[in-house]
């Protein structure tokens, strides 16, 4: 029913449950996603906040095929070349794309990359611990799942508006 001239009253405050805001404080911020459920963490980031509240920032995106990887030269060749957010991109975003059904030089799903630590060995990076990783996922329902059941194993407890956590799910995906 807007029209034009109508006010438009816009909060600062983000909401839903795939915010930062419900995080635990971290060191790694790990945003682990499936096809189109990389959107939300695109505008993540680029945001400045993110870098600052984190010392790494590990974006995943799996995908059956290599063209289904949207974004990927954004990612890897203009984010790093920004002129206000270039530095940080270069000095703490870590960009690994995945595929499931063709031959590509990351391939499985992020479950089973996260289970048999391959995802750790190729990214040289510590397995997952409470203490310091906080996980965001976005993506298909089956991924959503898996990855809630192997964080809670590991001790995770996801974080709401209430009360933040090491980890938040996007609920717009949840089937």
């Amino acid at each position: 029913h807007l029209k034009v001239g109508d006010q438009v009253l816009i909060g600062k405050k983000p909401t839903g449950t795939l915010v930062t805001d419900n995080l635990l404080p971290g060191k790694t911020l790990w945003l682990l996603s499936t096809g189109t459920g990389l959107a939300p963490f695109m505008s993540l980031i680029k945001d400045p906040d993110v870098y600052e509240r984190y010392e790494k920032v590990v974006l995943t995106h799996t995908c059956r095929f290599v063209d289904e990887l949207a974004y990927k030269e954004y990612i890897t060749d203009h984010l790093p070349a920004h002129e206000h957010i270039g530095d940080l991109v270069r000095d703490k975003l870590i960009y690994y794309p995945t595929v499931t059904r063709e031959s590509f030089h990351n391939r499985g799903r992020i479950t089973e990359l996260i289970d048999t630590q391959k995802l750790f060995a190729d990214l040289n990076m510590p397995p997952f611990s409470v203490e310091n990783d906080r996980v965001m996922l976005c993506g298909s329902p089956h991924m959503l799942r898996d990855t809630r059941e192997l964080l809670d194993s590991l001790g995770f407890k996801e974080g709401s508006n209430n009360e933040p956590g090491h980890y938040v799910v996007e609920k717009a995906f949840v089937g």
